[in-house]
């Protein structure tokens, strides 16, 4: 990375180490609880998948399973995201950088994607600034221990994309929404996140020059997409184009998000 002007206030000595291996007391069945968590999001019930989390972090908090305590924060991150409440969403974060620090996780893929989703709800809530030290951090983990095409890279680069665009780096941002589409390409249904990250890309040019003909371009692209033949038109697919339809919306695709909307709302009815 070859940007200065970024202080890091990240300090990652703090997170490393030997990872905590001892046993402790199991509050949760936390697949159960994420079965039930993603049912209640499938049929659109934000605000009931929410209370499920915070009852749930009450339990592992009480019943001392710190592992349960983490995994249900960091679902609550992206439920804090969703619902948008903000100050709940950096308590959620301060109290995840917690765990992963006591317990020395900062050098784990699955405390690093942890701190992903942490710096994710940063820039989501005005501090993109302070998120990209973090996503830098977790950038380097995943480069000693993940394939170079591992999925997980693809929300890293997105994310680091938008706190870039946020601090009116355009350069970095493009060329890492750029590595994203590269490693999104890779999997078996690439086109609802691709459709968003053509979005994002939408939204970076708009943001600059309203006239700019690339904006055109991606949201076509992301509309093809958004309609690929045999593309499951299931929970994901509804929560997808919920957060496209704004983007073709603002740049006057009015027909295009009525019926991402409507389409939306048929998932979610079970129609």
């Amino acid at each position: 990375m070859d940007h200065n002007e970024f202080c890091c206030i990240f300090d990652t000595t703090q997170y490393t180490g030997t990872p905590d291996a001892e046993r402790c007391p199991q509050a949760l069945d936390v697949p159960r609880l994420i079965e039930r968590f993603d049912a209640l999001c499938n049929q659109g019930r934000e605000e009931d998948a929410r209370d499920l989390l915070e009852q749930a972090l009450e339990t592992a908090k009480q019943g001392g399973d710190w592992r349960a305590e983490l995994s249900v924060t960091n679902e609550l991150l992206g439920q804090y995201r969703r619902t948008q409440e903000k100050d709940k969403a950096l308590d959620a974060v301060n109290h995840a950088l917690e765990i992963i620090r006591v317990h020395h996780l900062g050098r784990t893929v699955s405390g690093a994607t942890i701190l992903l989703n942490a710096a994710t709800t940063l820039k989501a809530f005005g501090h993109a600034r302070e998120s990209i030290p973090i996503f830098t951090h977790v950038a380097r983990v995943y480069a000693d221990n993940l394939d170079p095409n591992d999925y997980r890279f693809a929300g890293l680069y997105n994310n680091m994309a938008l706190s870039y665009d946020d601090v009116d780096d355009v350069r970095s941002a493009e060329r890492f929404f750029m590595l994203a589409l590269k490693t999104i390409e890779q999997t078996v249904h690439p086109e609802n996140d691709s459709a968003v990250t053509w979005c994002n890309l939408a939204e970076m040019y708009g943001k600059r020059d309203l006239e700019d003909e690339r904006i055109g371009d991606c949201l076509e692209m992301a509309w093809d997409l958004l309609n690929a033949p045999g593309l499951p038109r299931d929970g994901y697919h509804a929560f997808t184009i919920s957060k496209c339809a704004p983007t073709f919306d603002y740049y006057g695709y009015f027909l295009y998000a009525k019926e991402l909307r409507e389409r939306a709302e048929k998932i979610y009815a079970g129609t």
